[in-house]
């Protein structure tokens, strides 16, 4: 599950939870989200949303950037095979009031 794949990638990379649901109430975490996916050849391909959530703004987009850093290594490993950033923006949650950022993903992995 590509998922799982991203999810361990990033916590031994960045220094700080790293979910697939909101399960807790840090203030500084990542939260991933798979929005699409395929399969071609053998070949799966998935499109990733990762949310970076901190105080101030700021600090999301710092992690941001963090994160982005670090899924460009994820296509070193022997299971994924291309990673690209599809983009990248401020997605602050008006309605909880929580600064948050975004990145999406095109993955393509066995």
């Amino acid at each position: 599950m590509i998922e799982e794949i991203v999810r361990e990638h990033l916590k031994t990379i960045l220094d700080v939870p790293v979910l697939m649901e909101e399960e807790n109430e840090e203030k500084k975490y990542i939260l991933i989200e798979k929005t699409g996916g395929s399969e071609a050849d053998y070949i799966k391909h998935a499109t990733l949303a990762i949310q970076s959530f901190s105080t101030p703004l700021y600090s999301a987009a710092e992690l941001n950037e963090e994160v982005k850093k670090a899924m460009k290594r994820i296509a070193e490993r022997d299971d994924v095979c291309r990673c690209e950033l599809n983009s990248d923006y401020n997605y602050t949650d008006t309605k909880r009031k929580k600064y948050r950022y975004q990145a999406v993903f095109n993955i393509a992995y066995y």
